[in-house]
């Protein structure tokens, strides 16, 4: 932002690129990331890996635990191996080059409603990984059927 920073917390899934929830908070405590975490549960459903760099947010005991109590394995990468984490490293020079450098937000409900603009990457943007299909169509394309009752 202007004249503070805002940090953006996002949680994607690793086969198609989907960003599954995220939000933006003046603080990146374990708290702000505990409910990024809880969104994309509560829509998406659990996991079986978990997987995030070893910022203390991520480390701490109350994102951990939940993760934990889900009965989610965490993963974390390596030590300052940015390569780990690539697919994250990607959508966050596409967020900060894309949408927020090319604004100069006064508060964070204007960041937050820029980037909510912006991620309609979900649905619009082709991505190559899937040859050429956005992440929204290759991510409900790998979701199993839904048979309906008989």
């Amino acid at each position: 932002m202007a004249r503070r920073l805002v940090y953006l917390a996002a949680i994607i899934d690793w086969h198609s690129r989907k960003v599954l929830a995220w939000d933006v908070s003046i603080s990146m405590e374990a708290d702000f990331c505990v409910r990024v975490l809880e969104a994309a549960l509560a829509r998406h459903g659990t996991p079986e890996i978990f997987n995030t760099d070893q910022g203390s947010q991520f480390t701490s005991l109350a994102f951990t635990e939940r993760l934990k109590t889900a009965s989610i394995a965490i993963s974390m990468d390596g030590r300052g191996c940015w390569r780990d984490n690539v697919f994250f490293e990607r959508l966050w020079h596409s967020v900060k080059y894309e949408e927020v450098y090319l604004r100069a937000y006064e508060t964070v409900s204007q960041a937050r409603e820029g980037i909510a603009r912006y991620l309609i990457y979900n649905t619009a943007r082709p991505h190559t990984a899937h040859g050429g299909t956005t992440p929204d169509s290759a991510y409900y394309a790998a979701l199993p059927a839904v048979r309906e009752a008989a």
